[in-house]
């Protein structure tokens, strides 16, 4: 693949290249840990009852500037494999295809097996003898099944505590006989008192963060 990739017209390589570059968004969002943060930060505001606060523009800068502090490994690295590659003998691609190896190890280190069994079949690739035989177009798939899958059991455990209050709530409310009053108005500032008492934010951002591998 490199080699055919190597021997490719120059202006061919330049609109490859182009191409990649178009997709950086996409491979930021969808093959980095972008995903899962940007998932949990959703569902735990869907969990607060806020409807507003924090803005969803916060929530995607935290989530952002997490991604670049939990990859700056794996973005150096990218950087330290694929710029000589470009330097020594100009070939765009060849750095572009020896950069996105770090990527790629990123991802499988994130990746449940069965995924990957599944998307390697899928392809109707021979099976890999080693890690260095899977392309990143095997692994990217696997990996967003695999991040939704983990960022849905995040979400699910941030969840169950606010459901449990909120069933309190309403059955004190019951009980009182205030059939007109929303339990989820009542039980707001609760559980804005709870996650402030219990420091949440730094609780959910420090888990997160120790999560990859």
């Amino acid at each position: 693949m490199d080699s055919i990739l190597k021997d490719l017209n120059p202006v061919l390589q330049m609109l490859l290249v182009m191409t990649v570059f178009s997709a950086l968004p996409l491979v930021f969002t969808c093959m980095t840990s972008f995903l899962r943060y940007t998932i949990v930060f959703s569902m735990l505001k869907q969990a607060l009852g806020t409807q507003q606060v924090p803005p969803a523009i916060v929530l995607v800068g935290l989530s952002m500037i997490l991604t670049i502090y939990t990859m700056n490994p794996v973005f150096q690295k990218m950087w330290e494999m694929g710029e000589p590659v470009y330097t020594k003998n100009g070939d765009m691609v060849g750095a572009i295809v020896e950069g996105s190896k770090p990527l790629k190890e990123f991802m499988m280190k994130q990746t449940r097996q069965e995924d990957m069994t599944f998307f390697i079949e899928l392809s109707g690739a021979e099976r890999p003898k080693t890690p260095d035989d899977i392309t990143i177009w095997q692994v990217a798939p696997a990996y967003i099944v695999s991040e939704l899958k983990t960022a849905f059991e995040i979400g699910f455990v941030i969840f169950v505590p606010f459901i449990v209050l909120d069933l309190v709530v309403a059955n004190v409310l019951l009980a009182l006989g205030m059939f007109m009053l929303s339990p989820t108005i009542i039980s707001l500032p609760f559980k804005l008192l709870i996650f402030i008492a219990v420091d949440g934010w730094s609780m959910i951002v420090h888990g997160l963060v120790t999560s990859f591998n």
